[in-house]
Parts: C-alpha cells; structure tokens; sequence
C-alpha cells in the first residue's frame, strides 16, 4: 500500500478550478490536478433528486498532506457540504508515486 492518494472532488462549472488548481500546486499540497470539464451529476440534495453540470477535479497528494488539502479545499469550496473523497492508491509506477512525494513534501 502506498501513501500516495487520489482527491476527488466536483466543482460548479462555472468555478474558477484552473486557479484553484494552480493554487494547491503552488502551495505544496498535490503534485498535480486534473480539471475534468462537463461533468454531468445527478444526486440527492435535501430531500430531491438534483442535476446539475460540474468539473470534477482530481488532486495528487500524500496521506500526510491531506488533511491541509482538505483544510483548504473546505474554504474555497461553494458548496455547503463539498465532495472530497480520498482513495489510496494501492500501487503504480514507483517513479510516479516517487515524484508526487517529492512535490509535496
């Protein structure tokens, strides 16, 4: 198992998340972001079935960064409750995994 995770998180799609993405990298707190546009959620929001479009973006980062990814994310996040999902990553190519380290520590 690694230490390397996977931040999903969906956005309006009228969010600025290329500056947000630049921001996180900036700040040391993923190696990369993935802006994923035209994303369309259906969902379950206060009782009613919901669409709306979205992006979805996807961090790079450790476990131990993860909680300040969090932290920030929170603040500049819309939404009242936003999605940020962690997956760990099981494997991958270790000079991959190396180098998100490297960029994050």
């Amino acid at each position: 198992m690694s230490d390397v995770v996977v931040v999903l998180s969906t956005w309006p799609e009228e969010a600025a998340t290329e500056e947000i993405a630049g921001e996180i990298v900036e700040a040391g707190l993923a190696a990369c972001v993935n802006c994923i546009p035209q994303v369309h959620s259906t969902f379950r929001w206060q009782g009613k079935t919901e669409r709306a479009g979205e992006q979805l973006l996807l961090f790079k980062t450790t476990a131990g960064r993860l909680p300040d990814l969090q932290e920030h994310l929170r603040k500049r996040h819309p939404y009242t409750v936003p999605e940020i999902i962690a997956v760990p990553v099981v494997d991958g190519f270790a000079d991959y995994l190396s180098w998100v380290r490297e960029s994050v520590s």
